[in-house]
C-alpha cells in the first residue's frame, strides 16, 4: 500500500500542472485556514470556552504556513510530492475547522455538554495534559504487555496448527469456537481465573490480538507450496529447517494481516479492559468523563487513541515493507 502512495505521488509530482508560481491547494488551504481563524477571533461564543483565542491563533499559523508554501511548493518540485499529495486534504480540514466552530460555539446548534468546539478539545490538552500523559503511559503498559504476548502465543500456536495435522484436529476445533466470541464476554470468567484486575485485562487483551494472529498464520502455514518441501527435503533440510526457513517466511504475508487486524481488535478490547477496576488509563480516563459528562475530555482521549493507534499501524507498515521487500516484483 505505501509503494502504491509513493509511486502515487512521484506521478503526481511530474504531472500536476503549475498555476504559474502558484501551488493552488496550498493558497486554498490557507483560505480556508484563514476563515476558520476568523471565524474563531470575531464571532461571539453562545457559550464561554477556554482557549478560543489560542485556537484562533493555531488556526492563523497554520493559514500563514499555507500561504507561504503556496509560493515556495512550486519552486520545490519532487522534493515538495508529500506536500502535494495531502493539499486536498488540507483545504478539507480548514473547512472542517470553520463548520465545527461555526454548528459548536457560534451558533450552538450542536449543544453543551453533547458536543464541544475543536477549543473546547484544545482547553482540555492545555489543562488537564499531565493527566492524559500518565493514562497514555498506563495504557501502553497494558497494551504492550497484552498485544505482544497476545501475538507471540498465536504466532506459535498458527505455526503448529499450518504444520502439524495432528494438532490441528485437535486446536482448530476449539480455536473456531473460541474466534468468534468477543474477548469481553470473557470477563465473568476473567475475575475467577486471574488474581488481579490488571492480569485479567492483559489476558482480555491478548485474546482479542492473539486470535486473528493465530488463523491467519495457520492459513498461511497451510498454503505454502508443497514443491517447497519437497525440494528442500531432497536436499537434506530436516524439519526444523523447513519450518524456519520455508514455512514462516511463505506464510509472513498472512501473518501481517493478522497483526493488523489484532492490532485494532486490541484497541477496541483496551477501553473495556480498563473498566476493570483500572486506576488510570485511556478507557478509564474515557469512563470517570463520561460519568461526569465532560465530553470534551472524552473526545479529547478519543482523538489520543486514534492517532496512537494510526501511529502504530503506521509502524507495522513499515516494518511489512522492510520484511517483505522479497516480494516485490514476485506479488
Amino acid at each position: 500500500m505505501s509503494d502504491a502512495l509513493t509511486d502515487d505521488r512521484d506521478i503526481f509530482a511530474r504531472t500536476a500542472p503549475l498555476s504559474g508560481a502558484i501551488w493552488r491547494d496550498g493558497l486554498l488551504a490557507a483560505a480556508s485556514w484563514g476563515v476558520a481563524a476568523a471565524l474563531t477571533y470575531a464571532m461571539p461564543d453562545v457559550i464561554t470556552w477556554g482557549a478560543t483565542d489560542l485556537f484562533a491563533l493555531l488556526t492563523a499559523i497554520g493559514a500563514a504556513f499555507f500561504l507561504a508554501a503556496a509560493l515556495v511548493v512550486p519552486r520545490l518540485s519532487r522534493d515538495a510530492a508529500t506536500l502535494r499529495h495531502y493539499g486536498p486534504w488540507f483545504i478539507a480540514i480548514g473547512i472542517w475547522f470553520a463548520l465545527w466552530e461555526l454548528t459548536t460555539a457560534k451558533l450552538g446548534w450542536l449543544p453543551k455538554p453533547f458536543f464541544s468546539p475543536p477549543q473546547g478539545l484544545l482547553h482540555v490538552y492545555v489543562t488537564d495534559w499531565d493527566r492524559l500523559l500518565i493514562c497514555v503511559a498506563y495504557t501502553a503498559r497494558l497494551w504492550g504487555l497484552g498485544f505482544f504476548s497476545g501475538i507471540a502465543v498465536g504466532f506459535a500456536a498458527g505455526v503448529a496448527l499450518g504444520w502439524s495435522k495432528r494438532f490441528a484436529y485437535w486446536g482448530m476445533p476449539v480455536l473456531k469456537l473460541i474466534g468468534p466470541v468477543p474477548a469481553s464476554a470473557w470477563i465473568p470468567c476473567t475475575f475467577f481465573l486471574f488474581p488481579t484486575t490488571f492480569h485479567a485485562s492483559i489476558f482480555l487483551v491478548a485474546l482479542a490480538s492473539g486470535i486473528p494472529v493465530a488463523i491467519l498464520t495457520a492459513a498461511g502455514v497451510e498454503q505454502v507450496n508443497r514443491a517447497y518441501y519437497d525440494v528442500a527435503r531432497t536436499l537434506g533440510a530436516n524439519n526444523r529447517y523447513l519450518i524456519y526457513r520455508i514455512a514462516i517466511p511463505a506464510s509472513l504475508p498472512n501473518v501481517f494481516v493478522g497483526l493488523f487486524m489484532g492490532l485494532y481488535y486490541s484497541f477496541a478490547v483496551l477501553v473495556v479492559a480498563e473498566m476493570l477496576g483500572a486506576k488510570f488509563g485511556l478507557g478509564w480516563y474515557l469512563q470517570f468523563n463520561t460519568a461526569y459528562s465532560a465530553y470534551a475530555n472524552v473526545y479529547a482521549a478519543l482523538i489520543v487513541m486514534a492517532l496512537i493507534c494510526a501511529g502504530l499501524v503506521r509502524l507495522l507498515f513499515s516494518l511489512r515493507n522492510r520484511l517483505l521487500d522479497w516480494q516485490k516484483g514476485i506479488l
